[in-house]
């Protein structure tokens, strides 16, 4: 499903009668409709032109060289936060924004410790020739003002922020919704969502400091649309569904700043946590697979393309979808 934002405010042209002269209302006319149309448009990257405009640009002797990898999807050189990226689908995105050419990924995660996901595939990411390095930080997303201030020490340290993937989250379900616990319940939307928002604040405001625009992509899920017939999960499915809202807001609100926000939103994906959750409910993997229109489950592989587009200057007219 996508969703695409889009606000243009025309202001009226002052009337005809107020210019002095015919050659005075065609020569602002012709001014207005250009500043007019580069306006609703947007201004181009600093590569200039791409695709047809820019072969339709070309001088006859220019050498013609590709930019939709060189350019469009290429994240050379941008700083990135990343939560929930000590395993799982977090580490898998900070991984493809790597691979993308970002410098830096701060992945942050509540263990102290980096976990050995996340040693073996910083190590595999250090003997990546020209590619950026992972950096772990421990950080409770649920602590707004620890967030805000990791985000303004890295501005500080990198002189820019560019991407946001707020992917930490927690499921704590399997309990009738008559007599799911207040505090667990609290303890969900703590996580799943004021932790997104304060994720999402903590990188964009350093992308609206320095003025660069950017991209924040909160993570949803399937079960932000539609329950999960079967699973008691009404804290985990009412927390998707505001990061969903949460997402659609934001965009509204940071459009004007080209800051972007957007929501993936994962099925089944066979995670860490996925394999727990299966290993005691074994059945389920086979009434999930059913469900699903290829007949399987996915990996978390398969979002690194959706994640890297929506970070990279490839989905610069998106924002506000899922």
């Amino acid at each position: 499903m996508l969703t695409h934002v889009v606000r243009t405010r025309l202001q009226a042209a002052p009337a005809a009668s107020v210019l002095p002269a015919r050659l005075g209302r065609a020569a602002f006319s012709s001014t207005a409709r250009v500043r007019s149309k580069a306006s609703a448009q947007g201004a181009l990257p600093p590569y200039g032109p791409v695709g047809v405009t820019r072969a339709l640009e070309a001088s006859s002797s220019a050498r013609a060289a590709p930019t939709i990898f060189e350019h469009e999807f290429s994240l050379k050189d941008r700083v990135a936060l990343v939560t929930g990226a000590n395993r799982g689908i977090g580490l898998e995105m900070a991984l493809a924004l790597t691979e993308a050419g970002a410098r830096t990924v701060y992945c942050v995660d509540l263990p102290k410790e980096r976990g050995e996901e996340f040693r073996k595939v910083e190590a595999y990411v250090g003997k990546m020739e020209g590619k950026g390095r992972l950096e772990y930080v421990s950080a409770d997303v649920t602590d707004q003002e620890t967030m805000w201030k990791l985000g303004e020490k890295i501005g500080s340290a990198e002189g820019r922020m560019d991407v946001c993937v707020a992917a930490a989250g927690i499921l704590k379900g399997d309990m009738s919704c008559l007599d799911y616990p207040a505090e667990r319940f609290k303890e969900v939307l703590a996580v799943n969502v004021n932790g997104v928002l304060y994720t999402a604040q903590a990188a964009g405001r350093q992308m609206a400091k320095f003025d660069n625009g950017g991209s924040i992509i909160l993570i949803g899920s399937i079960s932000g649309s539609g329950a999960n017939q079967g699973h008691p999960w009404v804290s985990y499915n009412t927390s998707k569904s505001a990061v969903l809202q949460m997402a659609r807001s934001m965009a509204c609100e940071l459009g004007p700043q080209r800051i972007r926000v957007n929501t993936i939103s994962p099925g089944y994906i066979n995670t860490t946590m996925t394999a727990q959750f299966l290993e005691k409910r074994p059945e389920l993997l086979e009434k999930w697979c059913s469900n699903n229109p290829m007949g399987r489950i996915g990996r978390p592989d398969e979002l690194r393309g959706a994640t890297v587009w929506l970070a990279s200057d490839a989905s610069t007219f998106c924002t506000g979808s899922e």
